[in-house]
C-alpha cells in the first residue's frame, strides 16, 4: 500500500480534556482529532478500523504486570503457554502480591519461567506491599511518576511501563519513542526512508497530542498493513 507523505499539520484543535482513563469515546474522539490532522494517519485510520485503547480491562494493575514481565523476549505462543501454567498455579483465584510471595519459588521455576524472570515478578510483589509501587494508587499518579515507580522493579524498564500505560491504563497520551514498531510506522506512513531516532522522534509526536497514544497505535498498524498481517477495511 502506499501512503500520505504529507506531515502532521501543526495546527492543533482545541480538544475536550481528556481523561487520565480514557474512555472508548475519547478514543474515539482522539481518531477523529488525529485524522483532521495528519493525512498519512487519516489513510492508516481508515484502513486499520477502530483503536480499541481505552476498551474494559480484565485484568488487575498487578496481573498486567506480571503478564508483562512473563512476555518479555518471547514468542507469543511460548509466553502465553508458560504464563498460563503460571495463572494455574493460583486454582482460578486472582494473582495478588501476597498470594506470588507464598508460593515457594521453585514452583514458579517450574512451570517454565526463568530465574530472572521469576525474580522479576517476586520483586513486583515486594515492592506492591511496601508501596514502592502503589497498585491501587496508580490512577492518583501521572504518566512520568508511574513510569519512574515501576522502573524501580527488577525487570521493568521504560518500555514495559509505557505498554502498560497504554493498554492497562489506557492513558491517551503516551508516546514510546524507543519502540521499534512505532519508529517503522512513522516513518513508513510518512514517506521516510529511514526510521526516525526516538531522539528524532519525540518532537514528531507533539501534533498529536493530547492523543499520542492513539497515533503510536496507528503506527503499528502501519507497519502490519504493510506486510499484509491485516486485510485493510
Amino acid at each position: 500500500m502506499e501512503y500520505v507523505s504529507a506531515m502532521p499539520s501543526s495546527r492543533r484543535d482545541s480538544p475536550p480534556k481528556t481523561k487520565r482513563h480514557a474512555s472508548a469515546a475519547v478514543i474515539a474522539a482522539g481518531e477523529r482529532a488525529l485524522a483532521r490532522r495528519d493525512p498519512a494517519l487519516r489513510l492508516v485510520i481508515r484502513e486499520a478500523g477502530p483503536c480499541p485503547l481505552g476498551g474494559r480491562r480484565h485484568r488487575s494493575h498487578f496481573e498486567a504486570l506480571v503478564r508483562s514481565i512473563a512476555f518479555q523476549q518471547l514468542a507469543g505462543r511460548a509466553a502465553a503457554a508458560i504464563h498460563g501454567r503460571l495463572v494455574a498455579l493460583f486454582d482460578g483465584t486472582r494473582m495478588t502480591p501476597e498470594s506470588v510471595l507464598a508460593i515457594p519459588e521453585v514452583d514458579i521455576r517450574s512451570v517454565g519461567m526463568s530465574a530472572a524472570k521469576t525474580a522479576s515478578i517476586r520483586d513486583l510483589a515486594a515492592k506492591a506491599i511496601d508501596g514502592t509501587v502503589p497498585l491501587s494508587g496508580m490512577s492518583r499518579l501521572s504518566d512520568e511518576e508511574i513510569v519512574e515507580r515501576l522502573s524501580a522493579v527488577r525487570g521493568i524498564g521504560r518500555w514495559t511501563a509505557e505498554m502498560f500505560l497504554m493498554f492497562q491504563m489506557a492513558r491517551p497520551d503516551v508516546w514510546p519513542v524507543g519502540d521499534l514498531g512505532v519508529r517503522a510506522g512513522y516513518a513508513l506512513m510518512h514517506g521516510l526512508e529511514v526510521p526516525p531516532t526516538p531522539k528524532e522522534l519525540e518532537p514528531l509526536g507533539d501534533p498529536y497530542r493530547p492523543y499520542r497514544s492513539v497515533a503510536a497505535w496507528y503506527c503499528w498498524q502501519a507497519v502490519h498493513l504493510s506486510r499484509g498481517e491485516i486485510t485493510p477495511r
